[in-house]
Parts: C-alpha cells; sequence; structure tokens
C-alpha cells in the first residue's frame, strides 16, 4: 500500500475518483519530519489496510489540503486522527465549512515543518490556488494537479478526446491547457514558477501522474515552457 519513493517520504495511491465522468486515480503523500511525526498530503480514502501502514510509520500530526479541489477525503483523517492539524489554501475554509482548519497555508512554510519542507504558492489561477512543495531531504517537489499526465487508453469515448485537447495525454507530464486558460495574472505564475524551478529538485511526484525519479527540475521546466516564455 505504502511505496518509499525516498529517504522519509512514501506515496499510497487509492481508489479512483469521478469528476463530471471523468476518472481520476487518487494518490497521497507521506512525509516522516525529524520529529518523527507524519506530514500527510492530500489524503485519500483511508482504508484499515493504509490506516494500519501509517501508524506504522509514526503519529498524523499534518493534514495537508493542497488545493481548493483536493479535499474529499479530509474529514476522515480527521476523524480517525484528532489531534492532527489541519492546513489548508485559504479559499477552501469557504468551500468546506463543515471541516476543520487550523491553519492557512501560505507561500512560506509552517514553523512546524520549516527546514524540511519548503512551499510556494501559485496564484492567480481562477480554477484554483495551488501550494507546491519541496521535499529537501529526498529533493522532491510535489505538485496537485498544475501538473499532470495520463496513458492514452486511460480516458474512453468521447472523453479521450477531451483529454487530448486539455493535454492530459501529451507526450510528457505539462500543465493541462484548462489551467493555463484560467492564468489571470501569468506575471504572478511567472514569479512563483521560476522559484520552484530554482529548486534543487530530482524527483516529482503529483496527484495524477507517474512519479518521476530524476531530472525533476528539466520535467518542471518543460511543463512550465510556455509560461516562461515573455
Amino acid at each position: 500500500m505504502l511505496r518509499q519513493f525516498g529517504k522519509e517520504i512514501w506515496t499510497a495511491d487509492g481508489p479512483s475518483v469521478s469528476v463530471a465522468g471523468f476518472v481520476f486515480p487518487t494518490r497521497t503523500i507521506v512525509i516522516r519530519l525529524s520529529d518523527a511525526s507524519l506530514f500527510v498530503w492530500s489524503p485519500i480514502a483511508l482504508s484499515s489496510e493504509l490506516k494500519i501502514a501509517i501508524d506504522g510509520l509514526g503519529p498524523v500530526r499534518h493534514i495537508v489540503a493542497p488545493n481548493t479541489l483536493h479535499h474529499m477525503f479530509v474529514g476522515e483523517w480527521q476523524s480517525a486522527y484528532p489531534a492532527a492539524k489541519s492546513y489548508a489554501v485559504p479559499a477552501l475554509r469557504a468551500k468546506r465549512p463543515d471541516l476543520k482548519w487550523d491553519h492557512d497555508l501560505k507561500d512560506a512554510p509552517a514553523k512546524e515543518w520549516s527546514g524540511e519542507v519548503d512551499q510556494i504558492m501559485v496564484e492567480g489561477n481562477s480554477i484554483t490556488t495551488e501550494v507546491v512543495f519541496f521535499h529537501r531531504q529526498s529533493r522532491t517537489a510535489i505538485f496537485t494537479d498544475l501538473i499532470q499526465h495520463f496513458e492514452p487508453g486511460w480516458f474512453r469515448g468521447w472523453r479521450s478526446i477531451v483529454a487530448k485537447l486539455d493535454l492530459l495525454t501529451a507526450t510528457a507530464p505539462t500543465v493541462p491547457r484548462k489551467f493555463r486558460m484560467s492564468f489571470r495574472n501569468r506575471e504572478i505564475a511567472r514569479t512563483s514558477v521560476q522559484r520552484i524551478i530554482a529548486w534543487p529538485t530530482l524527483g516529482v511526484l503529483t496527484a495524477h501522474c507517474a512519479p518521476i525519479t530524476h531530472d525533476g527540475r528539466d520535467a518542471i521546466t518543460h511543463a512550465f515552457e510556455w509560461l516562461l516564455r515573455k
């Protein structure tokens, strides 16, 4: 269930979910911090098997919703780990007032993981605001929806045509066309992406893309090439 991606970082894939008839895989990422507590990014459905595996790593202390679209299973984790603090991009408070949010994610790391996990907020997109993370120890950049990639056969019928037009099945991981078109202020977004590219990234993990194990900085630069051109 849990797969180790690097030192002190694991992934777990959950059941697929349907959004407007499009089926998407789900993935969570777990980072063990220096105090042995766990940072859980974009929680997936919490099965008993996954909970046993998670509990074997350490205590869950931080539940993170990295953008306004990934929040479906946060409540399950809050119930299972009532002592954990929950963090979200600010707009998610209004979207999910039924959930308990302890802290807003910002354009800088929270003190609880400062020095171990960096973060940059990519703003100015009308679909979502996303916080991108960087795990220093494994040199892993973590994206949610801003970078995606699916095999050509993942979507079927007319949805495969829409996915192709949206660049979801492009030859390499990239930013979907709908997100590209939704940036209201590209200059602000460009500045954020340039800061992300400055990280010494080796690997890249996303919610909707096979893990990238090497040349991560080059992969990010390629994905945002359209934005970096002035």
